[in-house]
């Protein structure tokens, strides 16, 4: 995608982790391309800001109400939407630590309920192993960077 003028995508991404140390993804199954999975999250529409866009997320995607707090992580990434379009997401990313929490996906979209119909939660050993694909690349130590002062990181 390089040498492309890209559109920017700007995007709220959320880390939601359980009493367990797990992390919540959805696994995506676009009809051109390998099964990944991913963090609850999504695009920012317009005139909403990236804390906005991450409580909305976690609202449609979760059925979680919840104030997402501050930003916890950036990175900007090159890729294909769901739609075949080539971006430059700029990603900001929102942790949220919870005891337990189960998906309500009611609030999905047509789009999300075509390609994202299977969620879990998983433990950081099963993230380093994974056979598909798991995004952001470096979800571990992104958790880790993010984890509350005294949380172990082996757990």
């Amino acid at each position: 995608m390089s040498g492309i003028a890209l559109a920017t995508r700007p995007a709220a991404r959320i880390l939601l982790v359980d009493g367990c140390n797990r992390v919540l993804l959805f696994r995506f199954t676009p009809a051109d391309r390998p099964p990944f999975w991913v963090t609850p999250g999504g695009a920012v529409d317009p005139g909403e800001s990236y804390e906005q866009a991450a409580v909305r997320e976690l609202a449609e995607e979760v059925g979680l109400a919840a104030d997402c707090g501050p930003q916890v992580a950036r990175r900007e990434v090159e890729f294909l939407t769901l739609q075949g379009v080539p971006v430059l997401a700029d990603e900001r990313y929102f942790r949220i630590d919870i005891d337990t929490c189960a998906v309500d996906s009611t609030g999905h979209t047509a789009l999300e309920r075509e390609v994202m119909r299977e969620w879990r939660w998983f433990d950081r050993t099963e993230i380093d192993r994974w056979a598909e694909p798991i995004y952001p690349v470096d979800l571990v130590a992104m958790l880790d960077a993010t984890a509350p002062s005294g949380t172990p990181h082996d757990a």
